[in-house]
């Protein structure tokens, strides 16, 4: 359009039509003005501080509404790798040589989320019992008892492992080795535990909370900091002692003398998002890591390996016929012959001693297998959902006083591993268990004719109705694990592979890794793709 006017300027001035050639400079810069004035006549655009919906002032000293309008995306948790979401083939795209068919490919699409570089080592778990002993032990010696591994796992009726039993959780020889004998319920309140450790560094680092205030041997009568209830009910924080642990910069007192304490809120997005086990879609999804093989808007062939090829071995010239993981080779040979191919240490090994896939992710083949999320069902039921898909869902309902504030859990009260001192109590009515969801259900059955009204498709044994009749060991507490181990053949390394498990049985070969939700974009960078 500039061009436009600039060309006709240039012919009239040419003809010599000074006076039209004047009109129309005019014209045009009294148009330009207009637009000027009229783009800076709206005094909510581009305001950060001017709510785009009322027009009052938001996010200001003198109180009202305050939203963080500098918040620059999530920050990466401790020990987190960022994994971009998209679309692939869950399951096995390979031969299905075991013929179980527990696993048939079908097409998911996964959000962002972040999860944890390697396995959850035994530094990491000795430091969880640590604070687990000094704010619970004394008071409450169940709840340290209950987060404490089972080293008998390596107990083998026909092999000596007896110095495993003793030295593998403890000893700085295996520091670095991921932790096992964690059962699926144990892994679940460890990435409670890590949560809020996680937020409390946060509020100290931003001077909501004094450093000193939050050692363990500060703690008395065993109360801890919960995330999910500082955000309903901040004033219970710590036994209701938030405000002698508050930074003397985040608190005042109002005209009764009451202390008024300048907490975190949601809104602000400086606290994490929890910990917690990854779904089997997403642990599936870092396993393959994709982007290894993908051109452009396709991937181009299929990987059966959370590395590229079909071998175990390296192709590489640097480090050629290398095994690529940690996994029982053959019979009785678990690591290769002494001073040639022999890696590791026969069992478990060092969570970064192999070669990180494409991702930056170690371990997602070999060393130890991994609990995930999900419960098992042999099928994926890809009608109902194909995004982020899960089986597991269960959803409670807090309890409200009659002040209308949600209920935290004093040391007066029940006090358990699941429900610790400073959590949000749950009301058991009302709750919602969609574990089951469309499947076991009596129409999911042969017998979907019964009048019995009474599913017989996944009854595993009862403990509590012995006389029960049982025909199968899944139900509503077989968890799925994934990924092969030192114990394994490879055909187990395949990330589409799953197997179940009781979520409170262990052993010597599974252990586990933590995920996070990603709040945000898809990416987040802002930098434009290569196309």
């Amino acid at each position: 359009m500039n061009n436009f006017f600039f060309k006709q300027f240039s012919i009239l001035h040419k003809k010599g039509y000074h006076m039209k050639f004047n009109i129309v400079l005019k014209s045009f810069l009294l148009f330009i003005l207009i637009s000027i004035i009229g783009c800076n006549n709206n005094p909510f655009k581009n305001n950060r501080n001017i709510s785009n919906a009322t027009g009052w002032k938001i996010s200001t000293k003198d109180g009202g509404y305050k939203n963080n309008k500098s918040f620059k995306g999530q920050q990466t948790g401790p020990g987190l790798i960022f994994v971009e979401g998209g679309t692939f083939t869950k399951g096995n795209v390979k031969d299905n040589v075991m013929h179980d068919w527990n696993n048939s490919p079908t097409q998911q699409y996964v959000r962002s989320f972040f999860i944890d570089e390697t396995e959850v080592t035994n530094s990491m778990y000795v430091e969880y019992l640590f604070w687990m002993n000094k704010v619970f032990a004394k008071d409450y010696p169940d709840i340290y008892k209950a987060a404490l591994p089972d080293t008998l796992v390596w107990r083998n009726p026909l092999g000596f492992n007896e110095d495993m039993v003793n030295n593998y959780l403890r000893h700085p020889a295996f520091e670095n080795h991921p932790v096992v004998g964690v059962s699926w319920k144990q892994a679940t309140n460890f990435a409670k535990w890590r949560t809020d450790r996680v937020n409390e560094r946060i509020l100290v680092e931003n001077g909501y909370l004094r450093p000193e205030s939050i050692h363990p041997d500060s703690l008395v009568n065993g109360y801890s900091f919960n995330t999910k209830a500082y955000f309903l009910n901040p004033g219970e924080s710590f036994g209701g002692k938030i405000y002698e642990m508050a930074d003397s910069k985040q608190t005042e007192t109002n005209e009764d003398g009451e202390i008024i304490y300048n907490n975190v809120k949601r809104e602000s997005g400086l606290l994490l998002p929890e910990y917690r086990l990854p779904t089997e879609t997403e642990w599936e999804y870092a396993a393959l890591a994709l982007s290894e093989i993908s051109e452009m808007n396709l991937y181009r062939g299929k990987k059966k390996f959370p590395w590229s090829g079909e071998y175990t071995r390296s192709g590489k010239r640097k480090n050629q016929g290398d095994q690529l993981a940690n996994f029982k080779l053959s019979d009785g040979d678990y690591g290769g012959i002494a001073g040639w191919s022999e890696s590791g240490s026969g069992i478990t090994t060092s969570v970064k001693s192999y070669p990180a896939n494409d991702f930056g992710i170690y371990g997602m083949a070999g060393n130890v297998a991994e609990w995930v999320a999900d419960v098992y069902r042999p099928i994926i039921d890809e009608e109902m959902n194909d995004i982020s898909y899960y089986r597991g869902n269960q959803y409670f309902n807090p309890s409200i006083g009659e002040d209308g504030k949600v209920l935290i859990t004093k040391n007066t009260d029940s006090i358990s591993i699941q429900n610790l001192p400073g959590s949000i109590q749950y009301r058991d009515s009302n709750s919602v268990d969609l574990r089951n969801f469309n499947d076991g259900d009596l129409k999911s059955t042969r017998e979907f004719l019964s009048s019995s009204g009474i599913s017989q498709m996944y009854n595993s044994p009862d403990l509590n109705d012995p006389n029960l009749e049982s025909t199968t060991l899944i139900s509503d507490k077989a968890r799925v694990y994934k990924g092969g181990s030192w114990l394994d053949r490879a055909y187990y390394l395949d990330p589409a592979q799953r197997r179940y498990q009781l979520e409170s049985m262990t052993s010597n070969f599974i252990g586990f890794r933590c995920a996070m939700s990603y709040l945000g974009e898809v990416r987040n960078t802002k930098k434009s793709r290569k196309r």
